[in-house]
């Protein structure tokens, strides 16, 4: 199969000169803050509902957006805003303000959910819920719900949402939509830890080769060779298994079966490497990666925040043996159907 998710070469240098401009962490700083003069550049660029029906983009361009924004350490919530929020304003048929910015949630019977992600910071949070009489979503302002502000392990803004569910206004949408808002944020999660990887390959690469250690570049020393071969390695096939799934989900067939299958194996073989990748590229840097004053923290929690989002690394792989054992005595034949489906 050809490659169809590469995305147009000038897009992707633009994306690259945009977010070369992220701010990151303040010096000595742990916690992350909405990055705004960022952000008021990609809304210039029409970039923060790239996916939106106005726009005509796909998965594919949105990938290469939220590559891009991980490789950068952008404290920015793309995902949030266009591949849930505003996915789901539009499927509800809510009013849309597409200057607002979003994030949602799937919330309890109470109204309740906890780890939303950039909820203090953003307009209005698009909450899900389960009724009696079906799935209802509604688009809340943030100040009509009851926040607690809370971080996760890369200091990014995941706090706890209380809406008062009698008083939303609300519209019915149908349980397959709520199906694939899990997909579509377990999707994005593994597309963000790839550009984080590559970035964490890259530094690892630069500093092996500029890093003197007795009397030669640590590049020379076969142990670090095999570090930086390992991350090159997982970051490929970790990349080869998002970039499939992010295939299945441009291509709109609307069979969740096989799409939830494309996002299993891309969770699974992601979180996964993300062990090798993390683990490998501290080792490489040594004393110098694990301190605030170097950016590599900034690429390798972000990758361990999200492997735990949208179902842990333990449920993917559940999900995914599952799947396999009920494809019956031939698994293999399976998943090659799942990647032309």
């Amino acid at each position: 199969m050809d490659a169809p998710y590469r995305i147009d070469a000038q897009l992707e240098q633009t994306l690259e000169q945009v977010f070369s401009t992220a701010a990151g962490l303040q010096p000595g700083s742990t916690d992350l803050h909405f990055d705004r003069k960022l952000w008021a550049t990609l809304a210039d660029l029409g970039f923060t509902r790239l996916t939106s029906q106005a726009t005509g983009a796909t998965w594919i361009e949105a990938a290469g957006l939220l590559r891009a924004a991980a490789r950068h350490a952008a404290a920015v919530p793309v995902a949030e805003n266009d591949l849930l929020a505003g996915w789901l304003v539009e499927r509800a048929g809510l009013p849309d303000e597409p200057a607002l910015i979003r994030t949602a949630c799937i919330a309890d019977a109470s109204g309740s959910a906890t780890g939303v992600p950039w909820a203090t910071e953003v307009d209005r949070i698009v909450v899900l819920w389960e009724a009696p009489d079906g799935w209802r979503v509604a688009d809340v302002p943030r100040d009509d719900a009851t926040i607690s502000p809370g971080r996760d392990l890369a200091g990014r803004p995941t706090d706890d949402v209380r809406v008062d569910l009698a008083r939303a206004a609300s519209a019915a949408i149908p349980a397959a939509c709520v199906r694939e808002y899990d997909l579509r944020g377990a999707l994005a999660r593994a597309v963000q830890s790839t550009g984080a990887m590559d970035r964490m390959l890259a530094l690892s690469s630069q500093y092996a080769t500029e890093r003197v250690q007795f009397g030669r570049a640590l590049a020379k020393f076969q142990a670090i060779q095999h570090l930086v071969a390992d991350i090159a390695c997982e970051t490929a096939l970790a990349t080869a298994a998002v970039d499939a799934a992010v295939f299945q989900m441009a291509s709109g067939h609307g069979d969740l079966d096989w799409l939830e299958l494309a996002v299993a194996i891309a969770r699974s073989v992601v979180g996964h490497a993300a062990s090798v990748t993390v683990r490998n590229a501290h080792q490489v840097h040594g004393a110098i990666g694990t301190t605030l004053e170097h950016r590599l923290h900034e690429l390798t929690k972000p990758v361990l925040a999200w492997r735990t989002e949208f179902g842990s690394l333990r449920e993917w792989d559940a999900r995914l043996t599952d799947r396999i054992a009920r494809a019956g005595s031939d698994p293999w034949s399976f998943g090659v159907r799942a990647t032309r489906a």
